[in-house]
């Protein structure tokens, strides 16, 4: 029996464990952890195997299809890339370029062809109709980054390995395994800290996996955390507790004293109001992250997706800043990568450089925010959106109204997909180009080495080849580009452009590489299949900071109103309010058709506090019907303390229940999705990001009529 040992980097979420893979006989035999891997140490999750089944996986589309009077029929590569083209660009001649409009998933980032190559694909179609999954649970982060440093990617990231106080608020990285924090084994990190006599806060409405193994945990009303995190800076500023350290130089005090007027409302005693939280444990967890040495605080999707979270981050970057644990040793801090994605100084910010055309809703770094691609599609009039291009996405489970996005992607006079399945989404393609994924391309995470709480380098040789005649990620961008191209452009042009149609992912990655921070070239990576360890996080803001003033703008003039507003805010108490929450085994809406990744207990229910559930007369297990103002989803209760009393927790990700999909063992746990609640019209004013956590909806008995 022929066997070998394959090393590859996991690329199914933001913690790039490496994997050491076996193949006897051309069939993965075993996935483990890599024990030699420089980051990873032989840590991996679950979903690791699960990149077996979606390599063997008989659902999945391998070659190209075109739906004809209702049925799906084969075409080949060449054919289907001119036919997408002609379609494309004769509805941009009709109707203009903003008639077609492009969604990115999640996947996107997850994938090196696609991270290298659809960014100019994107660039061909000349729309600004343009969306992504980032718009759904990330973009705060993104728009304080932009304005604070310089550059939408320039996150801080929590220097957990060296932290001795971490406060994590609206995240459960035990299960994201990290979120705009890409680090393996958390839960091994987490006991390190408490190891070396640190202490771990949580703050969430909901008792979480990782509050499990927290030493405190704090419960919040969900969509209130802006109340806390701006009293946590009035008190640093009170206290006179504010530390610049080494940043000092490049922060300008008439900012802090500009900040000390705006927060002066956003007391204590308004938090515990807003909050819920007990006044005495505000001020213990307040002295606690003030007085220890190193200390960093550490928000995600409850704090990114509520109707402030543009604001939130914004004042975590701030909190972090004032008292001295930022760009510092266990503080928040930035990343030296190999390939550095946040390296170009912008002379203007990349937000409302355009709105979209019904609501008035900004752009940011491109991109208007996916909530609106509702009303750009049903909406009728000039620039109205009649034919769609989705990658690696499935907006219909993972973007709010997810009903009504069904309902829009069905009126498209054109939709192509590009996509491993027919699932809810690329039912309604006329199109469906499915790329070789997973363990059959060569990766290297450009965005989450960007993103990682130690600064490491791997790549990734493909695993296991492709189906004959199969087409990688970047073919199809590529394929796709040059045939719009050739209909849009002059033959000088595209002369031009000759070179780049010849490019691949390693030849691009290679130049990234050469113009990045080490030196190390594809070669030096290819000879150290278990990766190459860079070191942990440094200090070099100072060094490297993008903003045209080199200083960090610590009170962007963005934010301003919203400070100014929030105290005549008043939240309705009558209503239960919805948040969300994740699985290891699931990954969104990726995993569901692997069966190992579905078995066992149901988990899609709707956790509830027992009180609660007494006074609705409810019992563990019964079916229950949620409803808000656009939908209703009935699914069974779980009666748990770990919630909040008044909040309720569906899962995301869920709702494979839709006619036309190709996924079987999806459809046999299908759930609901918790986006059908959603109203895309609900925003953070500042961002125009759809809200999705915090949502006032009803419960009762009973299954929906």
């Amino acid at each position: 029996m022929a066997e070998e040992i394959k090393y590859r980097t996991c690329n199914l979420c933001e913690a790039i464990c490496g994997l050491e893979i076996t193949v006897e006989d051309g069939v993965v035999s075993k996935i483990r952890g890599d024990k030699e891997d420089v980051f990873s140490k032989g840590h991996i999750c679950p979903k690791a195997v699960a990149l077996k089944d979606l390599y063997e996986d008989p659902d999945r589309l391998r070659y190209p299809l075109r739906k004809v009077d209702g049925k799906w029929e084969r075409m080949e590569w060449e054919d289907a890339f001119e036919y997408v083209a002609d379609r494309l660009v004769s509805i941009q001649k009709q109707h203009g370029d903003n008639a077609v409009g492009i969604y990115q998933g999640n996947p996107s980032i997850h994938n090196l062809g696609t991270t290298l190559f659809s960014p100019n694909f994107v660039r061909s179609l000349k729309t600004t109709n343009r969306f992504s999954a980032t718009s759904v649970d990330q973009l705060g982060h993104h728009l304080a980054a932009e304005f604070m440093f310089g550059h939408m990617n320039k996150i801080p990231v929590p220097d957990i390995d060296r932290t001795d106080f971490w406060v994590i608020m609206g995240g459960n990285p035990i299960i994201s395994n990290g979120s705009l924090m890409t680090a393996p084994d958390v839960s091994g990190r987490l006991k390190a800290i408490q190891t070396r006599g640190g202490k771990v806060i949580t703050i969430d409405p909901r008792r979480t996996e990782t509050a499990e193994r927290a030493d405190e945990h704090v419960f919040i009303r969900p969509g209130s955390d802006v109340y806390l995190l701006l009293a946590v800076i009035r008190e640093i500023i009170a206290r006179d507790e504010i530390r610049l350290g080494h940043l000092a130089d490049i922060i300008d005090t008439a900012q802090i004293e500009q900040i000390r007027e705006l927060v002066d409302p956003y007391t204590v005693d308004l938090a515990v109001a807003k909050t819920g939280i007990p006044k005495e444990t505000i001020d213990s967890l307040i002295t606690g992250y003030i007085s220890a040495k190193r200390a960093v605080w550490y928000g995600r999707l409850g704090v990114s997706a509520n109707r402030y979270g543009g604001l939130c981050h914004w004042a975590i970057n701030t909190l972090n800043i004032l008292t001295g644990h930022f760009d510092t040793e266990g503080g928040a801090m930035f990343t030296s990568p190999a390939v550095d994605i946040a390296n170009r100084k912008s002379r203007t910010p990349k937000f409302n450089r355009w709105q979209s055309r019904v609501s008035g809703l900004p752009e940011t770094g491109g991109e208007l925010p996916s909530g609106v691609m509702v009303e750009e599609i049903l909406t009728p009039g000039e620039g109205q959106i009649r034919a769609m291009v989705t990658s690696c996405g499935n907006p219909v489970l993972s973007v709010p109204n997810g009903n009504k996005l069904d309902e829009a992607f069905d009126s498209l006079e054109f939709m192509v997909s590009i996509d491993i399945y027919l699932n809810e989404t690329t039912r309604h393609a006329d199109v469906i180009l499915p790329p070789a994924t997973g363990l059959e391309v060569p990766h290297y995470p450009v965005a989450f080495h960007n993103l990682a709480v130690r600064n490491t380098a791997n790549f990734s040789e493909p695993t296991m080849p492709k189906a004959e005649g199969a087409r990688y990620d970047y073919e199809i961008f590529l394929g796709l580009q040059q045939a719009i191209e050739k209909r849009t452009l002059s033959e000088e042009e595209i002369e031009k452009k000759a070179t780049y149609y010849q490019m691949n992912p390693e030849l691009l990655l290679n130049m990234g590489l050469s113009a990045g921070n080490t030196g190390a070239d594809l070669s030096q990576l290819k000879a150290n299949p278990h990766g190459i360890d860079l070191g942990p996080l440094r200090s070099n803001l100072k060094e490297k900071i993008l903003t045209n003033s080199g200083k960090i703008d610590l009170m962007p003039s963005i934010y301003i109103d919203q400070l100014q507003s929030l105290t005549q805010i008043e939240e309705d108490q009558d209503t239960y309010l919805l948040i969300g929450r994740r699985h290891l085994r699931s990954n969104n809406s990726w995993l569901h058709n692997s069966q190992r990744m579905v078995k066992g207990p149901v988990r899609c229910t709707a956790l509830l506090h027992p009180d609660d559930a007494q006074t609705l007369a409810l019992s563990d297990g019964e079916t229950i019907t949620v409803s808000s103002d656009v939908g209703q989803v009935s699914l069974p209760v779980e009666i748990s303390d770990e919630m909040m009393p008044g909040t309720v927790s569906i899962p995301h990700g869920w709702g494979h229940h839709r006619d036309g999909i190709q996924m079987s063992v999806a459809k046999a746990h299908a759930g609901v999705s918790m986006n059908d609640l959603i109203d895309n019209k609900i925003v953070d004013t500042l961002s125009g990001v759809s809200v999705i956590s915090g949502i006032p909806v009803q419960i009762s008995a009973g299954s929906a009529a």
